[in-house]
């Protein structure tokens, strides 16, 4: 029987609510002091985990602790120290130029909207979100990876049977269904969940706490 929109939204919160109890504290997992610190970890991220970034930007950030510092930087000692991560040649050309662009356009402060974000070398939405809601206190949702997949097995979003489902549409569609000051915990949750129980190859439906109502468990 097809589930209605306004069941699939009760489902969507009484899920939520029990991954609030399993997951009562989330935070995002890139190390960070400061707005320019996340942005710069945010986008070294990319097709690399969180935790191995977090490896290589105490050193990146003590040698460079600013947007005009990095704009200055010897590339070849870029490369060398986030060399660890791959793709670090392109990376490092990423970062000399959104530090550039902070420095020049935004006196080396991090803005905090997404139309100003959004701007910057290799800055989208979801890193913009990531900013947005980490560092500012922005209501922000990230979908990455992880969010995409769980949102689609969960079937909190209707296009969940597309392979290749665009981001802004889901990052719509799931924050519609939630007040904006539950929009970047929510991403947390999701994610964490992600990484925990709803693997990608094999998802641990044994022992997650979504597996009665879940449409997707096996």
């Amino acid at each position: 029987m097809r589930e209605s929109k306004s069941a699939r939204i009760q489902r969507m919160h009484e899920e939520y609510a029990i991954l609030c109890e399993t997951i009562p504290t989330p935070r995002c997992a890139l190390n960070f002091t400061n707005p320019f610190e996340l942005l710069v970890a945010t986008v070294l991220s990319a097709q690399t985990t969180d935790k191995r970034v977090n490896t290589v930007t105490p050193e990146l950030f003590a040698t460079y602790p600013t947007a005009q510092a990095l704009a200055a930087a010897d590339p070849i000692r870029v490369e060398d120290i986030i060399h660890p991560l791959g793709f670090y040649r392109s990376k490092t050309q990423h970062l000399l130029g959104l530090a550039a662009a902070l420095t020049d356009q935004f006196d080396g402060e991090v803005p905090h909207t997404m139309d100003e974000l959004v701007t910057l070398p290799g800055v989208g939405r979801k890193t913009a979100n990531v900013v947005l809601g980490n560092a500012f206190g922005v209501p922000g949702f990230p979908v990455d990876t992880h969010v995409m997949r769980v949102t689609g097995r969960l079937r909190w979003r209707t296009d969940w049977r597309d392979a290749h489902p665009d981001p802004v549409h889901i990052e719509r569609e799931i924050t519609a269904c939630f007040p904006p000051e539950e929009w970047t915990d929510l991403s947390h949750r999701l994610i964490l969940f992600g990484r925990a129980t709803c693997h990608a190859r094999k998802p641990d439906c044994a022992n997650c706490p979504l597996a009665d109502s879940c449409p997707s468990a096996e």
